[in-house]
């Protein structure tokens, strides 16, 4: 997968070199997503953009860590050839303000917790939704760990007994 990344309001940091990394994790779980064909955006800005972009296209006004905007419904990713034109899969922006304060909160390194929610937006974009049934979101759950721990990330919700 092609990923096109763009860094705005982020410490200095190698973020493009994660988000490779979290994209490469995702295909490992999620082969769908392993097509060369496919390209991605992927913003690391702040959570004012964020919340920009969230009240325009969700119609909800706030803040958030991740926002993922699909261009495929699932049933066109899984039907894509190997080869033919690229495909652009989505957009994805994370806000560093939200993505920061989270991480904090839950002691965890900044880089873990993005890399986490790249990997989230990665696989909404796929078309896998958390929001649809209790089954769905432990299915995607599960593929969030596993793709995770192929990173040598701990469990993001292991805590939560």
């Amino acid at each position: 997968m092609d990923i096109e990344i763009d860094v705005e309001h982020w410490p200095e940091q190698d973020w493009g070199d994660l988000g490779l990394k979290a994209a490469d994790a995702a295909a490992l779980v999620a082969p769908e997503m392993a097509l060369s064909r496919l390209s991605v955006s992927l913003l690391f800005t702040n959570d004012a953009e964020v919340h920009t972009l969230n009240r325009e296209w969700r119609g909800k006004d706030k803040p958030t860590n991740v926002l993922s905007f699909p261009m495929l419904s699932r049933a066109q990713l899984l039907e894509l050839a190997s080869d033919g034109p690229p495909e652009m899969l989505g957009d994805l922006a994370l806000a560093y303000e939200t993505c920061a304060r989270e991480a904090e909160e839950k002691s965890i390194p900044l880089e873990h917790h993005a890399a986490h929610l790249i990997i989230h937006g990665l696989l909404h974009l796929a078309g896998y939704d958390h929001e649809t049934s209790p089954e769905d979101a432990d299915a995607m759950e599960a593929l969030e760990i596993a793709a995770l721990a192929s990173m040598g990330i701990a469990d993001p919700y292991g805590d939560r007994d």
